[in-house]
């Protein structure tokens, strides 16, 4: 076994799904009195009191009306599972899931690539003005969305919109990015890849800094040129990062709303439903058609499929990173 197998293997980063083996116990345990377990309920208070009266309580009470008929004007009927099975015969909840997932792809796999490649040029130490890459890379994730929106709105413009003056330089015709279906996922995906990248990025670096750098002198050592030190050596210790990137991007790529509402303009998701999404639909039936119930039963649907897909994504990404225990 060469002495980069030997390496990696001994350095394995610890990985975040599985539980961390417990502590030795220590044969003084006077000498840690000051590090008493019961303080520690007093300083995690206020997260659980916030997460049961904005968290848990707003689940279980949508739960709840999610089995009932209930508008605008209070009245209220239990009608059990009806709100559920007239969601699943409604095209319009199935074509705002086709939308979102279209929208999902279109986004995490390129913001994916990307970050991973900007990441890695920015753990280059040969880098000048480092600090200052990093800090540009947070500017478009601070930016606000309606200023995004309006930005890569005359961008995608049909007649005088940048992009389209290029398609047309280069003797194609102009795309309506807005009207058109596919386009408009691909400009919505432009955005959200814009505005994320950035910042997936800095968490790739953080964990690229952290890979210790005596896996990269073994394998420079075999002969390894710096394309297969990325491959056999950073890719693989970005696994668990990777997997965690990619799952908090499906729980926000499958709740888009605001670049597709602002982009679009309207609630009901356009004129051909082209910009409706899972959340946009959600806001829809709530806020627009008051039904309060069946907003409710949407929401409870969004959950089981964000639950489903992340899951999904999990088991594939471990496997694909040659994690599968």
């Amino acid at each position: 076994m060469s002495q980069t197998a030997v390496s990696r293997k001994t350095n394995k980063p610890p990985s975040p799904w599985k539980p961390a083996k417990p502590p030795k116990k220590l044969n003084n345990p006077g000498a840690v009195l000051s590090l008493n377990g019961k303080w520690g309920y007093l300083f995690t208070a206020p997260f659980f009191v916030m997460f049961l009266i904005f968290g848990l309580a707003p689940i279980v009470y949508s739960v709840y009306i999610a089995f009932f008929n209930w508008d605008a004007l209070g009245t209220k009927e239990f009608i059990g599972i009806a709100n559920f099975v007239e969601l699943v015969a409604d095209d319009r909840f199935w074509n705002a899931l086709v939308n979102t997932i279209d929208i999902w792809l279109l986004s995490t796999i390129p913001m994916l690539i990307l970050s991973i490649g900007l990441a890695a040029i920015l753990h280059n130490p040969h880098l000048r003005g480092s600090t200052f890459w990093r800090t540009i890379l947070l500017v478009p994730n601070i930016t606000s969305v309606l200023a995004i929106a309006i930005v890569f709105g005359q961008l995608f413009g049909r007649d005088f919109g940048m992009v389209n003056l290029i398609i047309g330089s280069l003797g194609f015709e102009h795309i309506d990015f807005i009207q058109g279906t596919t386009s408009s996922h691909v400009a919505i995906a432009t955005m959200i890849v814009w505005r994320w990248t950035g910042y997936n990025a800095l968490i790739f670096l953080a964990a690229m800094l952290a890979i210790p750098g005596e896996l990269y002198e073994s394998a420079s050592l075999d002969g390894a040129n710096k394309w297969k030190q990325f491959i056999y050596v950073t890719l693989p210790s970005l696994r668990n990062t990777i997997t965690f990137v990619l799952i908090v991007g499906t729980i926000g790529g499958l709740q888009v709303f605001a670049e597709p509402l602002i982009l679009g303009g309207s609630y009901n998701g356009g004129d051909s439903g082209q910009f409706s999404t899972l959340t946009l639909f959600l806001f829809d039936q709530a806020f627009v058609a008051y039904k309060w119930g069946y907003a409710a039963a949407v929401g409870i649907m969004i959950t089981v499929i964000v639950a489903v897909v992340s899951f999904i994504n999990f088991v594939i990404t471990r496997r694909l990173t040659g994690d599968s225990k």
